[in-house]
């Protein structure tokens, strides 16, 4: 199980219950390495846990910084989550193997692990629950209720009661001057193919015109050289004021240069501005399929 830390499991294309339900066998893996190595027949007590749990510390911190230099993404939670397998069996050994009735002290330590156990566990729940509402929501793209955008997009985009269209709020952009300034949908419905249409509403509260780009990009694609002809991308030029726009999911799915794109696991959705001469503002009122 050791060489899971560095291969195989999730990478960047991964939806968010698979990497969490992945990020369990940190816990299942120092379980099992606590009981094959018993740390208990060298030390006992308080020496016990301080040296194992000194132990693993380093090693965690070790292995995230190895994990750094490989297409694996570090996570510090996991070093709490290689600790909780160790303290797991540390707490819960004695309890199991004594033979006599264990006193109410006894069990403190065991208690306290399996709480945190629980609330690994319960972690998971909520991401499995919060992905269910999102692969359900179609026609919906994005749920704009949701006071928290930052579980479904990058970039910042901050929720707001002013030109919301069929929603109670709408998401604010705030674009730069970078590059390439705006936001994108990570956590979105992935099979779209029984659907015709894209709709996005947005609100230009300038002036002046606006140029976006929109980009679509399927699973294959994250996994591939992520190359401009091998996405959809399309410039959408904003008016002041609202503007809805209707793009054919067929346009879509033949925009790869020598492929099709996977309708059924469609997975980002970016909206970006490109060396904008002054910030500028944006609200996206609507995003759904038709």
């Amino acid at each position: 199980m050791a060489p899971l830390l560095f291969i195989g499991g999730p990478d960047w294309a991964s939806g968010p219950f698979y990497r969490s339900a992945w990020n369990l066998g940190h816990i299942g893996l120092f379980a099992l390495l606590t009981l094959a190595f018993k740390p208990w027949q060298w030390l006992a007590g308080w020496r016990l846990w301080l040296a194992t749990t000194a132990a693993v510390l380093l090693l965690g911190i070790l292995i995230e910084w190895l994990q750094s230099g490989t297409d694996r993404q570090a996570d510090g939670h996991d070093i709490l989550r290689n600790l909780l397998g160790v303290w797991l069996v540390l707490a819960w050994r004695p309890v199991v193997s004594r033979r006599t009735r264990a006193d109410v002290r006894s069990w403190f330590l065991p208690t306290v692990t399996a709480l945190l156990l629980l609330f690994e566990l319960g972690t998971i729940g909520a991401v499995a629950a919060r992905q269910w509402h999102v692969h359900h929501q179609l026609p919906l793209l994005y749920d704009f209720r949701k006071n928290d955008p930052a579980p479904f997009w990058t970039g910042n985009p901050v929720p707001s009661d002013q030109h919301s269209s069929n929603h109670p709020q709408s998401l604010k952009i705030e674009l730069g001057t970078g590059t390439y300034s705006g936001m994108s949908l990570n956590n979105l419905p992935a099979d779209w193919q029984s659907y015709e249409q894209l709709i996005i509403t947005l609100f230009n509260p300038g002036r002046e015109q606006l140029a976006l780009t929109i980009r679509i990009n399927d699973v294959a694609h994250d996994r591939g050289d992520n190359a401009y002809s091998d996405r959809f991308n399309r410039r959408l030029v904003l008016d002041p004021g609202p503007n809805t726009f209707a793009i054919n999911l067929d346009d879509v799915r033949n925009a790869p240069a020598s492929r099709l794109m996977d309708m059924a696991k469609v997975r980002r959705l970016g909206l970006f501005a490109v060396r904008l001469p002054a910030p500028r503002t944006v609200y996206l009122s609507d995003l759904r399929l038709k």
